[in-house]
Parts: C-alpha cells; sequence; structure tokens
C-alpha cells in the first residue's frame, strides 16, 4: 500500500468537501494501492494534527468531525474531547508545518494543500517546496501575487498541481500544459471563466433587465454575498492571469485590462451591498440593456471573457458570433477555447461545470492522485 501523507489548510467548503471525498473514496483507492493519509487538518485560527506524522493518520470519524463542527460554524477546538490529535493555536501552525515538512519532505514525502483563499499562505508554500515537498492548489492567490513568488512555486512542476484554480475541475490547466509540452505553440486563448458571469450574460439574451438577472443569481446561490465580486471581474482576471503565465507571459495583475460591470462610484467602500441591490444595480440596466440589444442587431451576443492573446491579456465583455462554442454557451458552465497550430481553424474547447465546493473539491483530490508516482 502506498502512503501519500497529507495536511491541509483551509476548512471552508472546498476544504470540508474535499475531506469528504477522502472518506468516501478509502475503497476505491484502497483497490489502487493507495492510502491518502491525513496528518492535519488548520483553518485559520487552529490546527488539528496527529501527535505521528509518521506512522498515521486522523481517522474518518475525525475528518468526518472536522467537517460537522465547521459547517456549523464552530471552533476547532472543540476537538479536543476526540483525543488522539494535537490542538494547536494559530502562532504555533506555521512552525509545525514547516517541522512537518522537514521530517518528511526527503523521506516519506508530503503534500501540502492549499483550500484557504489566503495570500498569506505563500511563505509557507515556498518553505514546503524548498523542503522536498508536494503542493496543490485551490488557493488561486498565491498564484496570482508578484511574479516573483509565482516563479518560485512553479520552479520544479513536478512538485506542484493547481488544475483547480482555474475552471474547477475541468482539465483546462492538464490541457494547456500538455499542449505545451508537445513544442505546440498556443496562439488565443478565449474563455468565460465565472459561472455567475455565465449565467447573467445568457440570461440578458431573453430581454430581462439587468437587475433582475443578477438579484435570480443571487438568489440561486451562484453570486458571492455581495454581487460586485463578481460583477468587478477581479475572479476571472486571477484566472486570466494563472493561465498567462502559464503561457510564458511574465505579467502581474496590474497589467491586465479589467471591465467591470458596475462603475467605481458604486464600490463597496462607496455604497453597501443593500444599497447596490436597491438602486446601484437599476441605474446599470439601461447601459447594460443597449449594449446587448446592439450586439443582438449585428447577430452577436455578449459575453464576460478572459482573452489571452499574444503579450495581452484582457478582462471584459466582448461581443462574439452566435454559432460559436462562447456564443451557444448557457447557464452556469464555464468554457475555454485554445487555438494553437494544431487546432488553428477549430479550436480545441474544454466545457463543463467550472464552480461549485464539490466540483473544485473533486479536482483537488485528482492533483493529489496525480502526484503519487513522487511517493514510495
Amino acid at each position: 500500500m502506498k502512503s501519500i501523507p497529507l495536511l491541509l489548510m483551509g476548512c471552508g467548503g472546498v476544504g470540508r468537501q474535499l475531506l469528504q471525498h477522502i472518506v468516501d473514496t478509502r475503497s476505491l483507492h484502497a483497490k489502487q494501492g493507495l492510502l491518502l493519509r491525513v496528518l492535519g487538518v488548520s483553518d485559520s485560527q487552529i490546527m488539528v494534527i496527529v501527535p505521528d506524522v509518521f506512522t498515521t493518520g486522523l481517522t474518518d470519524m475525525h475528518l468526518t468531525e472536522v467537517c460537522r463542527l465547521k459547517s456549523s460554524g464552530s471552533s476547532l477546538q472543540a476537538m479536543n474531547s476526540f483525543g488522539e490529535c494535537q490542538i494547536l493555536k494559530s502562532s504555533e501552525v506555521t512552525k509545525r508545518i514547516v517541522d512537518v515538512a522537514a521530517l518528511l519532505g526527503r523521506s516519506t514525502g508530503l503534500v501540502l494543500i492549499d483550500c484557504s483563499a489566503s495570500s498569506e499562505t505563500i511563505g509557507i508554500l515556498n518553505r514546503t517546496i524548498d523542503l522536498g515537498c508536494c503542493i496543490v492548489l485551490a488557493n488561486k492567490k498565491p498564484l496570482t501575487s508578484q511574479i516573483e513568488d509565482y516563479e518560485k512555486l512553479v520552479s520544479n512542476l513536478c512538485q506542484i498541481r493547481y488544475e483547480s484554480t482555474v475552471g474547477a475541475g475541468l482539465p483546462v490547466i492538464t490541457s494547456l500544459t500538455r499542449i505545451i509540452a508537445s513544442g505546440d505553440t498556443v496562439h488565443c486563448v478565449v474563455g468565460s471563466l465565472s459561472g455567475t458571469l455565465g449565467y447573467v450574460m445568457s440570461e440578458l439574451e431573453g430581454g430581462k433587465p439587468f437587475s433582475q438577472v443578477v438579484r435570480a443569481a443571487k438568489s440561486l446561490g451562484y453570486t458571492e454575498p455581495d454581487p460586485r465580486d463578481d460583477l468587478g471581474g477581479m475572479d476571472v482576471a486571477r484566472k486570466g492571469l494563472i493561465l498567462a503565465r502559464l503561457l510564458g507571459l511574465k505579467i502581474n495583475m496590474d497589467d491586465i485590462k479589467v471591465d467591470s460591470l458596475y462603475p467605481d462610484e458604486m464600490g463597496p467602500s462607496l455604497m453597501t451591498t443593500e444599497e447596490f441591490l436597491d438602486k446601484g444595480l437599476p441605474s446599470i440596466d439601461t447601459t447594460i440593456a443597449e449594449r446587448v440589444k446592439k450586439s443582438s442587431s449585428e447577430g452577436n451576443v455578449l459575453r464576460y471573457v478572459c482573452t489571452i492573446e499574444g503579450s495581452r491579456c484582457q478582462v471584459g465583455l466582448e461581443e462574439l458570433p452566435k454559432n460559436t462554442p462562447l456564443g451557444r454557451l448557457r447557464g452556469s458552465d464555464n468554457l475555454v477555447e485554445i487555438y494553437s497550430r494544431c487546432y488553428k481553424e477549430l479550436p480545441l474547447v474544454i466545457q463543463g461545470a467550472g464552480a461549485g465546493n464539490d466540483t473544485t473539491a473533486a479536482g483537488v483530490l485528482a492533483d493529489i492522485i496525480d502526484l503519487q508516482d513522487r511517493f514510495p
């Protein structure tokens, strides 16, 4: 049985779903000769970890209880009553992770998984990479920080996987990596990388007001609590930056042109979420409706896309022909078109659910399994 030791940072929706997937796939992985041994789990305040990282792991009962506590909004401190595990406070967590990485990195190996939404994990990720550990990311921020941090993280591609940072479980990163490795030249990547904005744009085609569509998306759980987090385009820009850097562009976030769907004067620092929903959104309806009408009159549709071509990476509304893959896109799916020497006339198209804790966690788990050849 091949054992893969894991440390998980982040117990939000994706992290909890990952732990549940690990528990649910025990028998499947056992048939494959694999044992995923979760040594510890941490959130922003507490870490739960086994006393002996060489031979044991948190039991499935431990992992299920972690999920239950975090889902109910309780603290991991309550794991004290379970026994057979240690509880560390935030001030001790970084040191313990580095100590474990030093112990296991070049012996049994270790996978550090970042399912947080924090930029503060960059330092610890770099240190564990130096100690010979592998890292798996669902967190986009380490890959969209300054270019120097990015290059350090990806300096040894055998040690890192980050498929779930773009398109959840869709094989976007893997496909681009394989194309590049084959010597094929990628000329252009165009993608609808936000399930929220994909839903909004396709719903606008029926003539519904922008404000009505956004409110509907919020009620369906597609948007963040403050829809401006989606409508501002920064989430798409982060994904675009990850793809652009994968293609070799040495750029930072400031180099990406981002077209927000709301004006600066409606920003979070100037208007509450309630004010934005009640007053701000309706004031944008006419402008958006005119753009929808104009594109329709020319046989096109509006899509919020990321475009990477040459040295340019930009994010915003584009008019696209109705008969293209992106033009036909409906609902909350993500879709990426890759144009290269081999895919010159007809692009390679990757489409499917690009959001959701279940899908994203499944992508993280697949990344972990993909690293198995690095373990004895």
